[in-house]
């Protein structure tokens, strides 16, 4: 994995303030799935971090509150749908989220919704194969290689594939 700046060196070790992080695109949580999960999270006495639809819109970077939230997790729950790829908050959450799991052992459990597979992450192809042309056209090489390079460790672990959401 490329090496990121998000972290300082002197941040090797960390205390966790909560216990998961939900890592999402917003327009695409399925019967409001994202929504569901934190309060059943949140019932079970599972301290999780949600950062509020209301605080970022589409395209925005990610906030300082954000980062912070990522960084104090103990596991972090990313929940890949169809345009993930598309928002660069997401692949820039994403990054922060791997370079976590990778320097203070933060786990990542990848959930994939809507079709999506684990092999179309890993590959970036599927949903995610045209945002990653669009990408490459409007931002750093080496920023679009990090994101790829994240997105391929990120399909390779452990998940839980929904291919349908129930209502309600």
């Amino acid at each position: 994995m490329a090496t990121n700046t998000f972290l300082s060196s002197s941040s090797s070790t960390s205390e966790w303030n909560y216990d998961v992080i939900l890592s999402y695109i917003e327009e695409e949580t399925v019967n409001n799935f994202t929504s569901k999960l934190y309060t059943s999270l949140e019932s079970a006495n599972i301290k999780a971090f949600k950062e509020d639809a209301e605080n970022f819109k589409r395209g925005d970077q990610i906030s300082d509150s954000l980062m912070k939230g990522i960084k104090e997790s103990r596991c972090a729950i990313i929940i890949f749908s169809r345009n993930y790829a598309s928002s660069t908050r997401c692949l820039e959450e994403l990054s922060l989220i791997m370079e976590c799991w990778e320097k203070l052992g933060q786990r990542v459990i990848p959930v994939f919704l809507m079709g999506v597979t684990g092999s179309d992450i890993r590959r970036q192809t599927g949903s995610f194969e045209e945002p990653f042309r669009q990408l490459e056209e409007c931002f750093d090489r080496e920023m679009v290689k990090r994101w790829r390079s994240d997105l391929k460790i990120a399909g390779e672990l452990c998940g839980w594939n929904l291919k349908d959401v129930p209502n309600g």
